[in-house]
């Protein structure tokens, strides 16, 4: 990393970027004005993973990816006083689509790549699936740069240990991350940040002090198709210290000096490169026979061996430990409600407006605690006045469901208007169907009440917003195309237990928090005598079991067997009702199947 006197430090800016899906020509036109913008205050201008279409793009990757020297061409003219750049982007290379970042240099005629990483560790687990759209780079090495010797990361890669080292070892005293993490779990043991980007909080120091290097980690911001990309971007020092913190969710360029004599510090201070430098020879042996699976080390003698049989995994002879009492507990889902709500605020903005081009919202409040609080965050994300507060009744309606309802909406100031439901209801049941049932009829209300959400969307130019919970989306306990049909719906990740806590955090009246859950479709019926088990037990089993255990684990924790077999039958035989229909594949451009577009695309 070159130092003088006129020139002492290296400026580093991370530029977190909301992107436009697949827009790749105004994402680089707004990156370029950032560049521009950042003359005389930075050297390197560092943009995240897949800043110029946005990460989720499935089957756009082959329209949105660019061949290098286009990139390079975007930035436009620059001259030698300009900062380089470093920017992720899905490129095209040599017929071949890659998840890639390039340096690049900053020149009299403009930018040219000064190098090329591609990819090589692509998660396909989860919400991801890079494997199926891009192919796996399969190089990766440090190079050298104007203002010294850098090594580049793209996300993942960063979590295993081998490629900081292998850029370290090769001389990078800078490693530069770029990465799209999408937001997920919000404890509050997670010190304010979703709990992915406190790993990065852990990542980075470890990396940084393991090698004496610099790290920065420029993360993506924004929503796509409801995967928030927290920013909360990050540089740390050599010997682990942050030296700037981006915003969280939020655009913004965070600049961080970079002093090169502290990596003459730490490394004085704690020289693990040069110890591992030493033992490399001997690790790469180690590494060959690890791969191979070899038990035979060449430079020791023959010893006679007994032939033992082995198990194929971990196995002792000790019995299975008690479980964790608090397993069984709802204080196993506690959430930083501050932090559910910044993101939940942003997640309305982010897909209302931004990515839908829409400024208002349509909400169907029934009283209940659940459209209580997406009536809360809509008023806080969008502001009162563009948020449409609908009461839906039927004339067997609880009185009690009805003064609830106008409680929220006078508490948020949203405007406010009653429909009464219960005449079409009655002529199409008197006319046509006067045996109906009451599970019937109360499908018949939910959809109608979806129906006139839709056209009143369609009247005020609005967006309908959705109110259902994650437990009530699991255990199958919704109408289909009724409940579940608006197009955002902020709350369907949070389990009931979690709803009512952030209910309280928003100040949502107590009456509405402290009621029954109900349907209010069939008179005197609530919730739990329907799904024959309360919230504050069903949601536990259902969070463990979306983890992944079975119900011997469940039954070993100290779940009662018979309320797990309540929750798994119902989670198991509902599965349908969480997916779009179903549609017989008959081409090799099914749509959803092999025509794969995001949401937001």
């Amino acid at each position: 990393m070159n130092q003088d006197s006129a020139h002492p430090s290296l400026r580093v800016a991370l530029a977190q970027f909301k992107p436009t899906k697949g827009d790749v020509e105004e994402n680089q036109r707004r990156a370029r004005e950032i560049v521009h913008g950042a003359n005389g205050d930075a050297d390197i201008v560092v943009f995240p993973e897949a800043a110029l279409s946005g990460y989720f793009l499935e089957g756009g990757v082959s329209e949105a990816a660019r061949p290098v020297e286009e990139v390079a061409a975007g930035f436009g003219r620059s001259g030698t006083s300009a900062p380089d750049v470093v920017v992720g982007f899905y490129e095209r290379w040599r017929r071949r689509l890659y998840n890639s970042v390039a340096y690049l240099e900053a020149g009299e005629d403009g930018y040219t790549a000064r190098h090329i990483h591609r990819k090589m560790f692509l998660p396909t687990y989860g919400v991801f699936d890079e494997a199926r759209f891009v192919e796996p780079g399969t190089d990766l090495r440090a190079f050298d740069t104007r203002f010294g010797r850098l090594g580049m990361l793209v996300c993942e890669e960063a979590w295993h240990s081998m490629p900081a080292t292998i850029l370290a070892v090769g001389g990078a005293e800078l490693i530069i991350v770029v990465s799209a993490s999408p937001a997920r779990d919000f404890s509050p043991a997670a010190g304010g940040r979703p709990q992915n980007l406190e790993r990065w909080e852990q990542l980075a120091p470890a990396i940084a002090v393991e090698h004496g290097v610099f790290v920065a980690v420029s993360q993506l911001a924004g929503s796509e198709g409801g995967k928030l990309f927290p920013g909360g971007s990050i540089v740390v020092g050599p010997a682990g210290g942050v030296l700037a913190r981006g915003p969280l969710f939020e655009e913004g360029l965070t600049i961080a000096s970079l002093e090169p004599s502290a990596i003459d510090r730490a490394r004085d201070s704690s020289p693990l490169l040069s110890d591992l430098e030493q033992m490399l020879p001997h690790l790469e042996r180690a590494l060959h026979m690890a791969a191979t699976h070899s038990e035979e080390d060449p430079d020791e003698p023959d010893e006679p061996s007994e032939s033992k049989e082995t198990p194929s995994g971990l196995a002792g002879r000790g019995t299975l430990q008690p479980p964790d009492p608090h397993l069984r507990d709802v204080d196993a889902l506690e959430i930083d409600v501050e932090l559910v709500e910044r993101t939940l605020v942003e997640f309305i903005r982010e897909e209302v407006q931004r990515q839908r081009g829409f400024d208002r919202v349509v909400v169907g409040v029934s009283g209940g605690v659940d459209s209580a609080v997406s009536l809360f965050l809509a008023c806080r994300a969008l502001g009162p006045e563009k948020v449409y507060g609908f009461r839906l009744p039927y004339r067997s309606s609880s009185q009690e469901s009805l003064d609830h309802a106008e409680l929220a909406l006078d508490a948020t100031g949203a405007h406010a208007r009653t429909i009464e439901i219960s005449d079409p209801i009655e002529r199409y049941v008197e006319e046509y169907e006067p045996e109906i049932t009451p599970l019937r009829k109360g499908n018949l209300m939910a959809r109608l009440r979806a129906v006139i959400l839709f056209d009143q969307s369609a009247k005020l130019h609005a967006l309908p917003l959705g109110t259902g919970n994650k437990s009530e989306r699991l255990l199958g306990y919704f109408t289909w195309h009724a409940d579940d049909s608006p197009p955002i719906n902020p709350l369907g990740d949070l389990f009931k237990t979690q709803v009512w806590a952030l209910a309280r955090h928003l100040g949502v009246p107590e009456v509405i928090i402290d009621k029954p859950a109900t349907a209010d479709l069939v008179r005197g019926v609530n919730d739990e005598d329907e799904l024959g088990i309360s919230y504050h037990k069903a949601d536990p089993i259902l969070h463990w079991m979306v983890r992944g255990h079975s119900v011997d684990d469940l039954e070993r924790m100290g779940f009662d067997p018979e309320q797990v077999a309540v929750v798994q039958r119902r989670l198991d035989s509902t599965h349908w009702k969480r997916e779009l229909p179903t549609v017989a594949v008959l081409s090799s451009s099914a749509i959803g199947e092999f025509y794969l577009r995001p949401v937001d695309y």
